[in-house]
Formats: structure tokens, C-alpha cells, sequence
């Protein structure tokens, strides 16, 4: 059978080893090949193309349900689930998505593309189908970092206490870093300590000696010291772990002996109650280059498959954001010991790997678990540190209640910064940071700003770090900056929630935040042709507003387009209407932005062309919005 014949996970039934290692084969070709094209995910889903193909021939898909933690390693599954033909398109506009979604497939049994979620969806339908009276068999598959999670640990911490509730974790362990021995000899104690004969000495004997006359439950102490003894018979440290916690615990497995994985799945069925099998995989495998850099090879941009490099650009790029916060950050840091920057297992992508190298004791990498990133932050600010938390704008989301309890209320000096603010591009909703102006900027004590390029976002880390009055936020986006000039040192911080008047003209205010001053600038450019003369503010702060000098403006020309690459609702260009409202200021408000949709994924480009959000088409826009008789706000 070849790939491209499947377009159903139930097709695998019956097939023999030797047809699903080629089939295995096949994903691996079809995945690099895709990667190296349009890019994207790549190491985690060449690690568990027989861990899918095992575990979904010992499942009935029409039936079943599987979730797959964030998604990124669910390439495999997707590409038997009927998507092979499209599967060129992924992560590109209209095309297969790079994570799960549940209008793509219904296969798709969950989407996600933040980690940890997987444990407590499968456990919510496993109880959905007890409450109902339906039989399926629901899996959760979790890995790659994701139990640092500790929504995952409460998610395990809920199952272990439901001993009729059939459910299957498999861990995908790709790191090595909790795995012991993989090995013959732990293959057959886990088959014997699993066996139905121990299974039923272990769950009767006590039952037994509770029927003897005289003894009844005056044994029960020494029982369960038996029934203990018998349960860690073979089960390692981390088994021990996960059975204290109410599961069945199976491994370690290798998790690229298909025999072996469809062995152990097939047994795990027949277990009843929460079912942990601890999957031991190679991230990347089948492509030795992936096999050796593991983390460079998590995700990667277009690259030469044969090679393994990337292809480079037509012409030189200017630095990204990230890259430019990383170097400003560290030469600060280098004369000030008391700024740590702390990440959540995204040091590469924050670019705080580059504090690393250079200030390990100044560095902390906390794992998938913001929660605790902002408290610790909290912490180490409360002893007179400069913590410095680089996160997603997406994924410090997660930490919302620890921003408002534990930084907010107390007033705390904590640094935040958001990389990937705005649209981000072929991850798509999940990954989109559309919303980090709407949700901060209801916060008391919280200080927000956004640079308008690679240059001022190094005079707004020094403004972060010196500011300690109080929380202070700075969003940026993902990318290359514009290429102006940057500086080496003597960098001065900003005057908090003060603006500046970038262009001068009498027929329009224009308000840009952050990334959208430049669009701002050459939208005014455009509006000079059509014989309007914009003035254009690049805002800094939405939080304080520079009231100051936006009011009077505002007041004389009598018309204001904002302009913010975030939400409309709660966004930049509602602080500016309320503003203008609250100081009886009524003129026409145009608020450019993403309106209250999803953005799917699709080059940032074609994001904004799709939202109307260029240059050209913000003129357009604002050509058939001031041409209309105003009421006194529009929105």
C-alpha cells in the first residue's frame, strides 16, 4: 500500500509490519520533503511516525478519539488521515494547518497549539462518554516538553484519582531525560507484573485474607504493604512516579519497534482505569542531520534537504526583533548583575539562548510553565532583582491571573516582553498575539509600550529595566526590523507616556502604535496624493497615553485614524476613543485593525492584505470613511 492510498487511519488494520515500516518510510519522505519546501515543524513529528502507526492500528478512528498535545508532532497523523494530497499546502493560506483543528478533519478530535492541554481534553471526553453510557477508547498523546507543563501534572493529578475511567497517556519521550534503561529484561518484568495472573493477585489477595476467620480486617495494613511490594515489581523511578499518582505505568518502550508498540497499546487497552506507556523516541529520526541538532532542527524555515542548511535570502535582512532585544539585553546585563532574564522553554526563539552563553547565572529557563515564570519574576522582584521575562505575547496568556495576583496588585518591578505581538504568520490562530493590548491594558500599575523599530526597541529595554515604580510591558513583533541604524551604547531610556510628531499636516491625525507607525508614515505618503496632509504621531505608550499632545491635536484637525496590529476590542484605538470621550473631545475616530475574527494562517503579508491593513488599502479606507457624513465618534 502506498501513502497516498490512505485516507483512513482504519486502513492500517490488518497490515503487517513490513507494509508499515514502509509506510513509516513513506511519512518520513513525504515530511522532509514538505519541511524543506515551505518549512515547519520537524523534528517532532519524524520522532513518532511508529508510535502513530502502532497506536492507531490497535484503535477503530470511526469510534475512538485521540488528542495530540500542541500538534506540531501530529504531521504523521495528518498524513493518514486523508490529508496526503494536500499535505504540499502546509502552513500556507487556505491550506493544511500546521496544527490540529477540528473543522480541518474529524479526525481532528482537539486542537491545540499551546502545550499541555492534551491530558485534561481526553480526560473531559472519557468522562463525557462514561456520563453517556457510550465505549470508546480515548488517548492522549504528550511529549516533547510538554509535562513541564503544570496544567499536565493536574490533568494526571485528576485521572489517577478515577479508577473506572479508561484512559490512555502515551508519553512521547524524545529527551532522554527521564528514561531509564530500554532493554529486554524491563520488557519482561513489565510483561509479567502486567500479566493477568499477578493483576489478579494483586487485586484479589487482599480480598482473600479479609474472608479468613479471625484475621479479617486486621490484616489490611499488611496487605497493602504486599499489594505495594507487588506493584513496583520491574517499575522504574518514574514508574513508581506515575503509579503512585493512581495510573498504570507501562515501559519504557522503544518507541521505533512497530511489534513492540502495537504489543504494548494492545495490552494497555485491556487495562482498566488511567493507562500510562512511556514511549521512548528519537527526535528527528529517520534524518541524521535533525537526529544530531535536535533543537535546531524543532522547526525550521525552507532548507536544502540534502544539506540540511537553509536557503538564503535573495538579499540581506535586516536583524529580527528578537535578535536585537537578545544583544541589548546581555550588554546591559553584563554591567548590572541584578537583570535576569527568564524564558519558558523558548530560549532560542526569545533569544535569550544569547544571555545564556554569555550570563548563565543571570539566565533561568523555567519549561512550558509561564504560571510560575511571572510568580518567580514576582519573587526575584521582591528581593531587589531586575527580572526580565521574555515570553510569546500567545503564551503569556497563560499567566494571566499570576500578572493581576502576583505582579499588578503588589506593584511589582517586573519586566515583561513580548516577542511575536501581532500576527505571526503559518501557525495560524493558535499562535497569533492579537490580544496582549487589550488584556494588559486594564491592568492597574501596568506600564505598556511598543517600539516602532529596531532602534527604539533597545532605548525601551533600557526604559524596562529602569523602570521600578511598577510592571511595565513592552510588546514587539515577530521578524526583521526596517534596518535603521542601530546603537552600540549610550542608549537613553524614554520618557514614560510621552509620544512623538513624526509628520506634519492639517487634514488628518494619524495614531500609529508600535509596528504599524511605519504603515502609518507611508499611508500619510499616500493620502498626500489625493491632496490630504496627514499629521502622524508614533504613539509609544498606549499606557499612559500621551494625552498631552494627542488631545489638542485631535481638538484642531477633527479627525483621528488610529492604527494597531492587535485587536480592535480593548485595543489601542479603544484607549484613544475612551480618551477623547472621557475629555469631551468629540470628533470622528477611524480605529484600524484586526476586527473580531480569527486570523488563520497565511504569510503576514497576505494576513494583512486579508484584513485590509497596507498601506494602499488603509488609504482606501479612509478615503470612503471620510467622505461620508461623521457623527461626532465613529468607530
Amino acid at each position: 500500500m502506498h501513502l497516498s492510498e490512505l485516507t483512513h487511519p482504519n486502513q492500517l488494520h490488518g497490515l503487517s509490519i513490513h507494509q508499515l515500516e514502509q509506510i513509516a518510510r513513506q511519512i518520513r519522505e513525504k515530511h522532509l520533503e514538505t519541511v524543506a519546501a515551505s518549512g515547519g515543524h520537524l523534528g517532532p513529528g519524524l520522532g513518532v511516525v511508529e508510535l502513530t502507526l502502532a497506536l492507531y492500528q490497535t484503535l477503530d478512528l470511526d469510534r475512538d478519539k485521540v488528542t495530540w498535545d500542541v500538534g506540531h508532532q501530529a504531521y504523521p497523523h495528518k498524513l493518514i488521515t486523508g490529508r496526503y494530497n494536500q499535505f504540499h499546502t502546509l502552513r500556507q493560506k487556505d491550506g493544511v494547518a500546521g496544527y490540529l483543528k477540528r473543522c480541518e478533519s474529524k479526525f481532528d478530535h482537539f486542537g491545540a497549539g499551546h502545550a499541555s492541554t492534551s491530558i485534561s481534553a481526553a480526560l473531559g471526553m472519557a468522562m463525557a462518554r462514561d456520563l453517556k453510557g457510550e465505549n470508546f477508547k480515548t488517548v492522549a498523546v504528550i511529549g516533547d516538553g510538554a509535562l513541564t507543563g503544570g496544567m499536565a501534572l493536574e490533568a494526571i493529578n485528576h485521572a489517577g484519582h478515577m479508577p473506572k475511567t479508561n484512559l490512555l497517556v502515551v508519553l512521547n519521550d524524545n529527551e532522554m531525560s527521564i528514561s531509564p534503561n530500554v532493554g529486554a529484561i524491563t520488557r519482561y518484568l513489565n510483561k509479567m507484573r502486567l500479566s493477568p495472573p499477578v493483576q489478579f493477585l494483586k487485586d484479589n489477595l487482599e480480598e482473600q485474607f479479609k474472608q479468613i476467620p479471625f484475621v479479617g480486617e486486621t490484616f489490611t495494613p499488611e496487605m497493602e504493604r504486599i499489594k505495594e511490594g507487588m506493584k513496583r515489581l520491574a517499575v522504574s523511578k518514574v514508574g513508581a512516579v506515575i503509579e503512585e499518582l493512581g495510573f498504570t505505568y507501562m515501559g519504557p518502550v522503544d518507541g521505533h519497534n512497530l511489534q513492540e508498540l502495537i504489543t504494548t497499546f494492545k495490552q494497555a487497552h485491556t487495562i482498566q482505569g488511567p493507562v500510562l506507556v512511556h514511549v521512548v523516541t528519537v527526535k528527528g529520526k529517520g534524518y541524521a542531520i535533525a537526529e544530531k541538532d535536535q533543537v535546531g532542527y524543532h522547526a525550521q524555515n525552507p532548507f536544502n534537504l540534502a544539506t540540511g542548511k537553509g536557503i538564503p535570502s535573495t538579499k540581506p535582512k535586516p536583524p529580527a526583533y528578537a535578535k536585537v532585544f537578545a544583544h541589548a539585553l546581555v550588554k546591559l546585563a553584563e554591567d548590572n548583575p541584578k537583570i535576569v532574564g527568564i524564558t519558558a522553554a523558548m530560549a532560542t526563539g526569545t533569544g535569550l539562548d544569547k544571555l545564556q552563553e554569555k550570563l548563565p547565572k543571570q539566565y533561568i529557563d523555567v519549561g512550558i510553565a509561564e504560571q510560575h515564570a511571572v510568580t518567580l519574576s514576582a519573587g526575584l522582584a521582591c528581593e531587589g532583582m531586575r527580572p526580565v521575562v521574555a515570553i510569546y505575547s500567545t503564551f503569556l496568556q497563560r499567566a494571566y491571573d499570576q500578572i493581576i495576583h502576583d505582579v499588578c496588585i503588589q506593584n511589582l518591578p517586573v519586566f515583561f516582553c513580548l516577542d511575536r505581538a501581532g500576527i505571526v504568520g503559518a501557525d495560524g490562530p493558535t499562535h497569533q498575539g492579537m490580544y496582549d493590548i487589550s488584556y494588559l491594558r486594564c491592568l492597574p500599575n501596568m506600564t505598556i509600550m511598543a517600539p516602532k523599530d529596531e532602534a527604539e526597541l533597545q532605548r525601551m529595554v533600557v526604559t524596562g529595566i529602569n523602570h521600578t515604580s511598577g510592571p511595565i510591558a513592552m510588546r514587539y513583533p515577530r521578524g526583521n526590523g526596517y534596518g535603521v541604524p542601530l546603537m552600540e551604547e549610550g542608549w537613553e531610556e524614554l520618557a514614560i507616556g510621552k509620544a512623538e510628531i513624526l509628520r506634519n499636516g492639517d487634514d488628518l491625525l494619524i495614531l500609529g502604535y508600535g509596528s504599524m507607525v511605519y504603515p502609518a508614515m507611508q499611508t500619510a505618503e499616500i493620502l498626500s496624493e489625493h491632496g490630504i496632509e496627514a499629521t502622524v504621531i508614533n504613539a509609544r505608550f498606549v499606557k499612559p497615553l500621551d494625552t498631552e499632545l494627542i488631545l489638542p491635536l485631535a481638538q484642531q484637525i477633527g479627525k483621528v485614524v488610529t492604527m494597531e496590529e492587535g485587536c480592535l476590542m480593548g485595543g489601542f484605538g479603544s484607549a484613544v476613543a475612551e480618551a477623547l470621550l472621557d475629555n469631551n473631545v468629540l470628533v470622528p475616530v477611524m480605529r484600524l485593525g484586526v476586527p473580531d475574527t480569527l486570523v488563520d494562517h497565511a504569510t503576514p503579508d497576505q494576513s494583512m492584505a486579508t484584513l485590509g491593513l497596507n498601506p494602499s488599502q488603509m488609504c482606501d479606507r479612509i478615503l470612503a470613511q471620510f467622505s461620508r457624513k461623521q457623527s461626532p465618534v465613529s468607530v
